[in-house]
């Protein structure tokens, strides 16, 4: 597809009605509605827990709250729809009523689960699989007009480990986002943002490879989102631990700020307010 058959480069997020500027890059905190989520100081279960980490990100500055009831790490457990929506749903509902003015984001590949959260109060749907995991996803998030997420991954969270092969990682995900992109549109979804999926059916190098190359991505004039938090591709070159890989975190996180991100995916909201704070004061 030829680079003039994309806009230009969207800076706004159509959250229920309301246009959301992303020409400061964002935060988004995540919080993990799972026991069993790779990083152990993301896991929140129970209304009240989840209500604290809620407060305390707002607080800190996040832009967004990223609500997951699937762990996605390599490997993890398969849960049913019903168990999955059980987890999720009264956490939309608790955070929806206590914090109105949050804009909530629910990491999900399964359209019925992104249906009930939207009901329930949710505004954009993260989508690990960028809808090859649920064939009633891209129609889903048209009929609900809401913000999408589009990640690239291959296999499914229990198998990617063995699909992380390329000819040319940066060119097949380049090529991914055009197709994935151009059915979206053809829907009538009017928000798309891509998020490479570091780690996700990656190698670290290949991860690496594509931060090396982050503005091959820029002809498709789309947000970008980054989630490398304390991942395997940061604590595995420090020679430390998921726990310890803070620092490592903030310094990537620059670096992808440099490079053109638009929105921050992470566990370390305060840390990641204060990168995009000394990123904006030298720009």
């Amino acid at each position: 597809m030829h680079k003039d058959t994309f806009f230009q480069k969207k800076h706004t997020l159509n959250i229920g009605g309301k246009l959301l500027d992303l020409t400061n890059p964002k935060v988004m905190g995540i919080i993990n509605i799972t026991p069993d989520s790779f990083f152990e100081g993301s896991r929140k279960q129970g209304t009240e827990a989840i209500l604290q980490q809620a407060e305390k990100m707002l607080s800190e500055g996040a832009d967004f709250l990223d609500l997951g009831a699937y762990s996605s790490r390599p490997g993890a457990t398969d849960i049913s729809l019903d168990e999955e929506i059980q987890r999720l749903l009264p956490a939309v509902e608790a955070i929806s009523n206590n914090f109105p003015e949050a804009i909530l984001s629910i990491d999900t590949f399964r359209a019925k689960v992104a249906e009930e959260a939207v009901k329930a109060g949710a505004h954009i749907i993260n989508d690990i699989s960028g809808g090859s995991l649920d064939a009633d996803m891209f129609v889903t998030v048209a009929n609900l007009q809401v913000p999408y997420v589009l990640m690239h991954m291959k296999g499914t969270p229990q198998t990617m480990v063995q699909h992380a092969q390329y000819a040319d990682v940066v060119e097949e995900v380049f090529d991914y986002f055009v197709d994935k992109y151009h059915q979206l549109k053809q829907l009538g979804v009017k928000d798309v943002i891509i998020d490479p999926g570091f780690g996700f059916a990656k190698t670290p190098e290949q991860s690496y490879t594509l931060i090396k190359h982050f503005n091959r991505f820029d002809v498709l004039q789309l947000p970008i989102l980054v989630g490398i938090s304390r991942k395997k591709m940061i604590y595995n070159l420090l020679g430390t631990t998921a726990e310890d890989a803070l620092n490592g975190t903030t310094a990537l996180n620059t670096i992808a700020l440099s490079k053109g991100a638009n929105i921050l995916r992470v566990h370390d909201v305060k840390a990641a307010v204060e990168a995009v704070k000394i990123f904006i004061a030298c720009n």
